[in-house]
């Protein structure tokens, strides 16, 4: 397997089991073509398998029309999804893709709309994957961005408008199409690199997370000892490095990992079981915009997929500047309401400071955490107390304290950070058959 390979059925190959690819819907011919022809109308679509489980796919073909979106195109992508939605099976989408093709007029448009249609209808009943090879522009960037996770070959471009049909910009000053700009300004990217290392990654997540919201793959045998001591944990400076500790065999599948930095959003196993992972991974210890909308979108994932979630608080404040100012509030609204909203088993550490606003937001048990662990030493209040006593000199006390915390019952307990495996392990084997009664009502606004 090499990253050369760039044909539809080689990026398939390349992907899927070997020998496992099934094709559907080869003879589809665009509706314009001479009488015999047959060319797929410039998508390969079928199905097959990752590690043995199902999984559809479609890969666009960049040598007919440039991979471009035509009718009968959309037609066969739409009934991917038709058939992965039934089978409760993820949608692997292999993009390069040169746009809407412009001689079919409304009718490639009308198709491309119903395309959007079924990505819709199967988000939250099957995960979503897009591996962008070469261009994924105009309407194919919204269906990347639709999909739950985007993969992009460090050359391919992803846009709305290409970078030189900005105002004021041009590719050699930003190219605000490349990976690189997507994966760490916008959040649209989860992973970029070689061909080789993003169907490694992609075939590591697909094992990780379950398979649809009903049949569930994402449970499996745990040969780690579910009392290991993680000792040195809280000696540790980067929040990857203390999951990995804490994960089954000290795998921390990370995504969207170059975006946003103040925050860290993955996945693990825990006894064999799959655990969506926040953390705050920040050395100035403050929220900042894009990690708000890393936890929001991950937090939506895992309780569409009934995926446990793992909190590890270590938060002073919010980011200051103009940009946080003027729309960290609504994004703030926004995670406060999707934590609150999670019905799914969820267990925080406070892994250090949970001071203020920020503090409670991040999955405390005022906002539905089941429980809340904290570390010996941690602290938890409005702020830390040398700052509070300039304020006033009513405080004769450390109400920061995590034992005064525990006694007013914000904390569940105080632990050793080095039991933190076991403690947590234990908790969701509690939590395991959680359900909640929800209140009637459309869905929220916030």
């Amino acid at each position: 397997m090499t990253s050369s390979l760039t044909t539809a059925y080689g990026r398939i190959n390349a992907l899927l089991d070997a020998g496992s690819f099934v094709e559907i819907g080869a003879h589809v011919a665009a509706g314009y073509c001479a009488a015999g022809e047959v060319n797929g109308d410039g998508v390969v679509t079928g199905y097959g398998t990752i590690d043995g489980a199902l999984v559809y796919v479609y890969a666009q073909d960049p040598s007919y029309l440039g991979g471009s979106i035509g009718q009968m195109h959309a037609r066969k992508i739409s009934r991917i999804y038709e058939m992965a939605i039934q089978m409760k099976a993820p949608v692997i989408a292999l993009v390069d893709c040169a746009g809407v093709r412009l001689n079919e007029g409304n009718d490639s448009l009308f198709s491309f709309g119903c395309m959007f249609k079924h990505q819709a209808k199967a988000s939250g009943i099957v995960p979503q994957f897009t591996v962008i090879y070469g261009t994924c522009g105009g309407g194919m960037a919204v269906a990347a961005a639709m999909s739950d996770f985007v993969f992009m070959e460090k050359d391919a471009k992803l846009f709305l408008n290409s970078p030189n049909a900005v105002e004021g910009n041009f590719e050699g000053k930003c190219d605000t199409a490349s990976a690189d700009f997507q994966s760490k300004n916008t959040g649209i990217c989860d992973f970029t690199g070689t061909a080789d290392e993003i169907n490694a990654k992609l075939r590591d997540l697909v094992c990780m997370l379950p398979h649809s919201n009903v049949d569930d793959f994402s449970f499996g045998q745990c040969s780690d000892d579910l009392n290991r001591a993680v000792s040195g944990i809280d000696a540790l400076k980067c929040k990857c490095e203390m999951i990995e500790q804490i994960a089954d065999d000290g795998k921390y599948v990370e995504v969207d990992a170059d975006f946003a930095k103040c925050m860290t959003v993955g996945f693990i196993k825990l006894n064999g079981n799959t655990v969506g992972v926040i953390a705050n991974n920040s050395a100035e210890k403050a929220i900042c915009l894009g990690g708000c909308r890393k936890a929001i979108k991950h937090i939506r994932f895992c309780d569409a997929y009934s995926i446990p979630v793992l909190t590890l608080a270590d938060i002073d404040g919010f980011k200051r500047n103009e940009m946080n100012e003027k729309l960290l509030p609504q994004a703030l609204a926004n995670l406060t309401y999707e934590m609150i909203s999670a019905t799914v088993p969820k267990v925080t550490v406070i892994a250090g400071h949970a001071y203020g606003t920020a503090g409670v937001i991040m999955n405390s048990k005022a906002v539905g955490a089941d429980i809340v662990y904290a570390w010996a030493g941690a602290k938890m209040g409005l702020m830390d107390m040398s700052l509070l006593k300039n304020i006033t000199d009513a405080v004769d006390r450390d109400i920061n304290a995590v034992e005064y915390n525990a006694r007013q019952g914000y904390v569940d307990d105080i632990i050793d950070p080095a039991e933190t495996r076991q403690r947590v392990i234990a908790a969701f084997e509690m939590l395991y058959s959680k359900e909640v009664d929800a209140l009637p009502k459309k869905h929220g606004t916030v």
